[in-house]
């Protein structure tokens, strides 16, 4: 009896322990992971939280980018990090992916991580050459079926964002292109700008100066609702691919087991950032439309997005490894 009521007592001095540190939290710098390099979109948005929380807290949330193998590596050093509310995470629509590609990934994109809020989504652009005479969806899925094979697209890699929308473009049309790989969305662009390359989906902020000076032909946009920045593209699915959306996105994670009371204090001050005027502007500057959801929102967010590219995947047959 003894020994149970110590057992007892040290369980609510943990948890006393546990609230005062949250309370108090946070009294030292805190590292934000950014699983890719400086300059792209997931490191302008991991900078745009670590700015965010440091002026909120006084304290400074420093950016870490631990870059590669499609952002597995910074996820992994993120999983494995105590969950003491000193490791704060960007995770991108790659980790929601990688489950149904790689055979053996060193994290669970659900079960490993705390969520905390989705923070941007970056639409992708439905482009074609401007040789091509198509002007909408339809026109397009007319051309391939009539062609099949005879067509090819661009991606910026295997198991990437705009190599799986296009496959997934491809399930719901019963069409068939060719996929042709890059290592990044730039010598993608410059040879579909070309004319080598005839189809592509492209993060939309990428691709709107080549849309604007005519290089390339805007056909849709990838997410369900339009994109503010060029508001007359019409959805794919508007233009007849019913229930297609997808894209790229970023959200906030911690290490499994951060204590919720310091997960709500991350979330709090991000959630208010990214709805606001100042918050929108800056992300739709950079191609994003602001998040900003409840962490179960969030998770439940990751596990759609994970069962649908699940499903694309199977149909392309995309194994990595």
């Amino acid at each position: 009896m003894i020994y149970l009521r110590t057992l007892a007592l040290a369980a609510v001095a943990t948890l006393a322990c546990f609230s005062v540190h949250a309370q108090q939290y946070p009294t030292k710098p805190v590292r934000v992971i950014i699983p890719f390099p400086p300059g792209g979109p997931t490191d302008i948005i991991g900078r745009m939280v670590s700015d965010t929380l440091t002026k909120a807290y006084g304290v400074q949330f420093i950016a870490d980018n631990r870059a590669g193998a499609g952002g597995n590596i910074g996820m992994e050093v993120c999983a494995k990090s105590p969950p003491d509310g000193y490791t704060v995470c960007i995770m991108t629509v790659a980790q929601s992916i990688a489950p149904a590609i790689y055979r053996k990934l060193p994290f669970d994109p659900i079960k490993d991580f705390a969520h905390v809020t989705l923070a941007a989504q970056l639409p992708s652009m439905l482009t074609v050459h401007p040789s091509l005479p198509l002007k909408s969806v339809k026109e397009v899925v007319t051309l391939a079926k009539s062609k099949p094979g005879h067509m090819s697209y661009a991606s910026t890699g295997n198991g990437t964002s705009p190599h799986m929308l296009m496959e997934m473009f491809k399930f719901m049309t019963g069409i068939d292109v060719v996929h042709v790989p890059y290592k990044g969305q730039a010598p993608a662009v410059l040879d579909q700008i070309s004319g080598q390359i005839q189809l592509a989906f492209n993060t939309a902020i990428g691709v709107i100066p080549h849309v604007k000076q005519g290089r390339l032909k805007a056909v849709a946009i990838s997410t369900r609702e339009r994109f503010p920045a060029m508001p007359e593209l019409p959805s794919v699915e508007e233009s007849g691919v019913k229930g297609f959306d997808g894209g790229s996105w970023n959200g906030v994670v911690m290490p499994a087991g951060t204590p919720q009371e310091i997960v709500n204090k991350i979330q709090a001050p991000l959630v208010a950032e990214l709805k606001s005027s100042a918050g929108k502007e800056l992300l739709l500057k950079n191609g994003a439309l602001a998040g900003g959801n409840t962490p179960a929102q969030f998770a439940a967010f990751i596990k759609e997005e994970a069962d649908k590219w699940a499903k694309v995947a199977k149909f392309a047959k995309i194994q990595l490894d």
